[in-house]
């Protein structure tokens, strides 16, 4: 019989705050379990310490998935599991294979029939979309947008016609530097009226979630330098 793959949320932010975001069952299969994929070796070690497990960080077997895994390298992943080991999926930060590369190692397990279980932890895409008071009926998620600053621009502006044409919420992220030069793209790229939520720190103690117009946003930006953050967009 095959083991078990378990999608193990991780906190947002320090794994000090591990027990404010997993509920206590969570953190105690997580705590018992002996094989794990991760991205990075480190990382999950230190989430394990975290969860207060008596199985000692030595006996845990961490394997890795990252951007770098080729993709002949998933069976091997899935390998214990399938002799029978459950076995645990852990992202960086939030829910693992949700912009993730563990989306790869989910979809194989359910080719090679092993059962999937996710476990309830913070998402910071859901949390950002529940508090920004923008359309939670219909959004659509896209990752991070090009880097190049007329790409960039070019994408904004057919996120929000897309978003004014169907009504619909759209999402995306940025790495930590370069947060302010989203939020002045935003800015200047789309009209007065467009809605722009910006959450930042989610379940952390500096976490800021703000939903302004466009026409505020440029005459009262805040700090986001190097802090994790989700932006959204509602067109009118």
């Amino acid at each position: 019989m095959t083991g078990v793959l378990y999608l193990v949320p991780n906190a947002l932010g320090d794994a000090a705050a591990l027990a404010g975001v997993l509920p206590e069952p969570v953190r105690a299969l997580a705590a018992r379990l002996t094989y794990y994929v991760g991205e990075n070796a480190k990382s999950t070690r230190a989430f394990l310490k975290k969860t207060g497990g008596t199985v000692p960080i030595q006996d845990i077997e961490i394997r890795e998935l990252n951007v770098n895994t080729p993709a002949s390298a998933i069976d091997a992943l899935l390998a214990p599991i399938i002799a029978g080991c459950d076995g645990g999926l852990l992202s960086e930060a939030g829910c693992p294979a949700v912009a993730d590369p563990g989306a790869l190692l989910v979809r194989r397990a359910h080719e090679r029939g092993i059962r999937v279980v996710p476990l309830v932890g913070p998402s910071s895409i859901l949390l950002a979309l529940m508090g920004s008071g923008l359309n939670g009926q219909s959004f659509a998620f896209h990752g991070y947008l090009p880097v190049d600053a007329a790409q960039r621009t070019k994408k904004l502006r057919e996120l929000e016609q897309q978003s004014r044409r169907a009504r619909q919420t759209q999402i995306f992220i940025e790495t930590p530097y370069r947060n302010r030069a989203m939020l002045d793209v935003l800015a200047s790229a789309c009209a007065p009226d467009t809605l722009v939520c910006v959450a930042v720190d989610l379940t952390l103690p500096d976490e800021q979630i703000v939903t302004r117009p466009v026409s505020v946003w440029r005459k009262e930006p805040i700090e986001l330098h190097k802090r994790p953050a989700i932006f959204l967009m509602l067109a009118n």
